[in-house]
């Protein structure tokens, strides 16, 4: 009895002090009281006991079904078989007298019986003393309402996998299954009972039928109508109880889970449901659509289409009831509602639909026949869904400057692509992108609707592939109309959701460039007007990658010299805009292809001046400081022009790595190439050799730089291998935190390591590297995880060394080896997924060099 007034006392501290320290002490008792042989009976006495120390108190009884039911799952399989048996029985009381409420409380009571009837399967027959025990209960006071509860609670057993208990094997859950779903006709039979019976002591009939609902919702999911004849599932009285409370909105939610749950498990199900479509459509979804009713219209979308989804074959057959449930869900679709989800959850039926069309095993008359007899649907269906992707321009946050869209709709764009390419497939590509771009568009008497020219140029861009592969050339001169329309406007009205037109304009710009520019007339509108979206933070990127695909598409037609004035122009204008990396590099990428080929060698060298020059200009200026750091004593101006001398080594080095390189023996004085790296490598020298570098990221940008470079044309680098090599080491050994440097030392070694002569050179620089105070201190797996990035760069080091080098360099570098491998050894331990797996690609190595007969001498 103390006991119990302790539990109580601790309880309403944890739940109403208002000191923290006291609620912290309070838990910590209950927490090691659960621990306790006591906490059984005690909580069992006070879930079953009339006679308490204190008044009865919901919290307090809560806790005790917690406990019971948490040391039944922790301790409850290894009870004995007694206990278990009083335990059931003191559980069953406490359902019984808990079953006017509160609901909680006794959910918890059938949760603690269920998972004490699993732990008990093994031991006699725990399910038929259930049952018979459930059967007195049910003529007892209230006693159908836990009789409903435990008949909902005790299948969620069979496919409860958040329960993980290693005692319970799956073999163990489906004995539990088995007998459990051995007694199906009993609850059925009672479902059916209760469902017909109006009523039923002080419940609530609403209140009642959605408990009977619930029970039956986990009873479908356990598998209880398997055991149920096909045949009958159409006329089964509790299918139409089912039915019956779709009309009836408290428990509409659960019939329709109802449903959907047997529909899913019951191959025959679908066909016995389409023919239910015309009732759900005229009793449920229209009354719906005209009232507005968002719940329903969603719960009836989502059937609707599981029931078609499930038997696309069916709705393929274009029987009455497949047209009804196709212009149901149609209905659904073009439903206007503030999100996307009931437009949403119809899309996998669509899908799945159109899928299958596609897919038919039939001869091509066949075929065309069912594409022909769909085509009115899925083209209804294309306008019902770019009326619903359209962007409410009501959603904008002009004051806050937020002009991009709305989370749901971008997930719901994404969504809609995959359908958007089967709707082109099937209505083939000419007749999509007719259904898009129709005549009168810019007609002067009429307003043009942004809104809707907006989603259709979102769904050309997602299709443009199959348009593409189609090789049909269509008309795009509504694309170049839209153009030369914005390229009019002021800048100040580009604002808001025109913006996001804008963008859209880009992006068709893109992927459509090989058809715009078979136009020359087209190129330089498309290039002045992807040149003013640059500038533009919201079209940006999407004019920047339009650039780059349209430079790429358009070789013939770019090289006019009023177009390349227009990309000098871009490019000269880089230092200004301040574009973010990707954006940038996609622009300099666009130039550096175009002029990598220009075959005028005078003008691609002035055009290579004139678009690197700012790079130049910003690195210069950090060489001429290195002797009078006038720029540090200003920081504000040093940290722009480090940021611009990072920029102009980020541009230099997509330069590089873009233009072809001519041979060595092709090379001469004038080439504009040769000439390019005759400025670059000096130049990064002197930069290497400054206190500059000790920010990483200018250290980032000039590496990356000399990498490209290298790759790109690295015989043209090759006498300078000693001076690069040295530059990478004495630089990695002053600011060890900059891994950069090991890497473009890989890149070296990666590109010349085959080339006989360089050993010593490499090998030295493995050792100056693997001497520095950061690897040596590589000496634990926390300190591994501390330093990813360079345990990754010095172990790909080591590889790219061990697999580009000859086998006499191998040989004479056997101690750093022996070291390294150390290294590696230690820092596959590491937590750090990068770093491990690096270190066990190095280790990997040494089964190489072993199996290399000639590394024999090492060993």
């Amino acid at each position: 009895m103390e006991l119990q007034m302790r539990v109580a006392q601790a309880v309403h501290v944890l739940n109403h002090d208002t000191e923290s320290c006291n609620r912290v002490a309070a838990n910590q008792w209950l927490v090691q009281f659960q621990q306790t042989e006591a906490a059984w009976e005690v909580a069992t006495t006070i879930l079953t006991s009339d006679h308490q120390p204190f008044l009865s108190d919901f919290e307090v009884e809560f806790f005790a079904a917690q406990i019971l039911r948490r040391k039944i799952q922790n301790e409850g399989y290894y009870l004995q078989l007694g206990v278990k048996d009083a335990l059931l029985n003191a559980l069953l009381v406490a359902a019984n007298r808990f079953s006017s409420g509160p609901p909680q409380l006794l959910t918890q009571i059938c949760l603690a019986l269920s998972a004490l009837i699993l732990r008990s399967v093994e031991h006699g027959k725990p399910i038929e003393q259930l049952f018979y025990s459930l059967q007195n209960l049910r003529t007892q006071n209230d006693g159908i309402v836990a009789v409903l509860e435990m008949l909902t609670v005790l299948p969620e057993e069979i496919f409860d996998t958040q329960t993980t208990d290693s005692k319970i094997s799956a073999s163990h859950r489906s004995q539990y299954g088995q007998e459990l779903l051995s007694h199906t006709p009993m609850v059925i039979e009672f479902l059916l009972q209760q469902s017909e019976n109006k009523f039923q002591g002080g419940m609530q009939l609403n209140e009642r039928n959605r408990k009977i609902l619930r029970c039956l919702l986990s009873w479908v999911r356990a598998g209880c109508f398997s055991e149920i004849p096909q045949g009958s599932l159409p006329t089964h009285p509790l299918l139409n109880f089912v039915f019956n409370s779709l009309q009836v909105s408290s428990s509409f939610d659960l019939a329709i889970e109802v449903l959907v749950e047997l529909e899913s498990r019951h191959e025959g199900l679908p066909q016995v449901l389409l023919c239910r479509v015309p009732f759900l459509k005229d009793m449920l979804l229209l009354p719906a659509l005209t009232g507005g009713d968002e719940k329903v219209i969603a719960g009836v979308a989502c059937l609707m289409s599981e029931i078609g989804q499930a038997a696309p074959s069916l709705i393929v057959e274009a029987s009455a009831e497949a047209r009804e449930l196709m212009d149901a869900l149609l209905s659904c679709v073009a439903f206007p509602c503030e999100d996307w989800d009931i437009a949403d959850s119809t899309l996998q039926f669509w899908s799945s639909l159109a899928s299958y069309i596609l897919g038919l095993d039939v001869d091509n008359t066949k075929k065309k026949n069912v594409e022909g007899m769909f085509f009115s649907v899925f083209s209804a269906l294309l306008d019902a869904l770019l009326l619903r992707a359209q962007v409410d321009e009501s959603t904008f946050n002009y004051e806050s400057g937020t002009f991009d869209l709305p989370d749901g709709l971008v997930q719901f764009r994404l969504n809609l692509v995959e359908l958007l390419v089967d709707i082109c497939q099937l209505l083939q590509p000419a007749t999509f992108v007719q259904k898009l771009f129709f005549d009168g568009l810019f007609s002067t008497n009429v307003a043009i609707p942004w809104k809707e020219v907006e989603v259709k140029l979102f769904a050309l861009n997602v299709v443009s592939e199959v348009v593409l592969q189609g090789g049909q050339t269509l008309d795009f001169s509504v694309v170049m109309q839209l153009v030369t329309v914005l390229s009019s406007w002021p800048s100040d009205k580009l604002k808001g959701f025109m913006c996001i037109v804008y963008r859209s304009v880009a992006d068709v710009i893109g992927s459509y460039s090989k058809w715009i520019s078979t136009l020359q007339t087209n190129a330089r509108p498309s290039l002045l007007f992807l040149a003013a979206g640059i500038s533009e933070p919201l079209s940006s990127s999407a004019c920047a990658s339009a650039l780059r695909k349209f430079c790429e598409d358009t070789a013939a037609v770019i090289y006019e010299p009023s177009n390349l004035d227009i990309l000098m122009w871009i490019g000269e204008a880089l230092e200004k805009k301040c574009l973010p990396l990707e954006d940038e590099e996609e622009v300099v990428s666009a130039i550096s292809l175009v002029l990598g080929s220009v075959t005028n060698k005078e003008l691609q060298n002035n055009l290579l001046s004139r678009l690197l020059s700012s790079s130049y200009e910003a690195i210069g200026k950090l060489i001429e400081d290195e002797n009078n750091h006038s720029l540090r004593q200003n920081p504000a101006a040093y940290t722009q022009i480090l940021s611009f001398a990072t920029r102009g080594l980020h541009r230099m080095g997509i330069v590089l790595s873009h233009l072809a390189m001519p041979r060595v023996c092709e090379a001469s004085t004038d080439n504009p190439i040769i000439a390019v790296i005759r400025v670059f490598w000096p130049m990064l020298e002197k930069l290497f050799g400054s206190e500059h570098m000790e920010n990483s990221s200018l250290s980032a940008a000039a590496c990356r730089a000399l990498s490209l470079a290298i790759q790109s044309s690295g015989q043209h680098f090759e006498m300078l291998l000693p001076k690069i090599l040295d530059c990478l080491s004495t630089n990695f050994l002053s600011f060890q935190s900059h891994e950069c440097y090991i890497r473009t030392a890989s890149v070296v070694i990666e590109e010349f390591g085959y080339k006989e002569g360089y050993g010593p050179l490499f090998i030295s620089t493995f050792e100056r590297f693997t001497q520095a105070s950061s690897v040596m201190a590589l000496n634990s797996s926390y300190v591994c995880d501390q330093e990813p990035d360079l345990v990754e760069a010095y172990t790909n080091f080591a590889s790219t060394f061990v697999r580009g080098s000859h086998k006499e360099v191998l040989v004479a570098s056997g101690a750093l080896l022996e070291i390294s491998f150390q290294k590696a050894a230690i820092c596959c331990t590491a937590m750090h997924r990068g770093a491990a797996l690096a270190a066990m690609s190095y280790l990997s190595c040494k089964n190489y060099m072993l199996s290399t007969t000639c590394f024999l001498l090492y060993l």
